[in-house]
């Protein structure tokens, strides 16, 4: 792994940190994988109408929580079919028609700019830059909320599955609904054995070994005579990817008290309603 053999000798060990980068054995496990996810590309048709697809079939992909859609179109340019891969609204069928465009309706399943949306409309696959083709809430159950139309600006502001805030351009575009599949981590995994086929599908993620348990070659919390990290679990930005571990440039750690606490809740409080 290092450029120069004589000089590693005198080094440490390359920590688990930084093979993960390198890829090799870390690498995701794409084999079976369905294809790339996305909305259409962005058109005239569906800058100014719509445009009709009907579902093919739901498809499971493996490694993803929620189901993908099998959506095929008329191309609006040439004598031929396009089949796009979305991922699963709830609620979304075989042989149903999906509509795309500026025109389309407020139907679970149709894809149309966010500023044909009012507020209080719940949307997946959303996109964060007009024609990018989706990437917010995505994974299985996620959803995000109109919060508030700016036509004046053309802006949109959104909540997240986070539930943070985020401002985009209103000509940004989503799908309808949220994606299929939600509450799959209400039911405990309650063996290994479910969590090494998970992660099978995914990558080489599991289990995960912690760093107090190691010794102090292989991880800078490791080794003493109980398992203590030992020194402030908070690091540098900038520090050196052998040291580079625990809470990487955090802001602010531990639990909020006080004031902080109180004004927290009071958000939590706030985004129910």
């Amino acid at each position: 792994l290092h450029p120069n053999p004589s000089e590693a000798s005198s080094m440490g060990r390359v920590i688990r940190c930084q093979r993960r980068g390198r890829g090799s054995i870390f690498k995701s496990h794409t084999k079976h994988r369905k294809g790339a996810v996305s909305l259409r590309t962005l058109d005239y048709a569906e800058r100014n109408g719509y445009i009709k697809g009907v579902i093919k079939e739901i498809i499971h992909d493996p490694g993803r929580g929620a189901p993908l859609a099998v959506v095929q179109f008329r191309s609006p340019y040439a004598y031929k079919v396009e089949k796009k891969l979305f991922a699963c609204a709830e609620g979304m069928y075989t042989g149903q028609f999906v509509y795309c465009g500026k025109k389309a309706q407020l139907v679970v399943g149709n894809v149309l700019p966010v500023s044909e949306m009012p507020e209080g409309t719940v949307v997946c696959n959303l996109e964060h830059r007009a024609g990018n083709g989706g990437t917010i809430a995505r994974a299985s159950g996620d959803y995000c909320t109109i919060m508030t139309q700016d036509p004046d600006t053309g802006k949109t502001r959104v909540k997240l599955p986070s539930g943070a805030r985020k401002t985009i351009a209103n000509s940004c575009r989503a799908m309808v609904g949220i994606i299929a599949g939600g509450g799959r981590i209400d039911k405990p995994m309650l063996k290994a054995g479910t969590a090494f086929h998970k992660y099978k599908a995914k990558r080489n993620e599991w289990p995960i070994v912690r760093g107090v348990c190691m010794n102090p070659v292989e991880h800078p919390f490791g080794g003493g005579n109980h398992q203590h990290i030992g020194k402030p679990s908070t690091v540098r930005g900038d520090k050196a990817h052998g040291r580079k571990v625990g809470l990487i440039a955090a802001r602010r750690t531990g639990r909020l008290r006080g004031g902080k606490a109180t004004q927290a809740l009071a958000e939590k409080a706030r985004e129910k309603k």
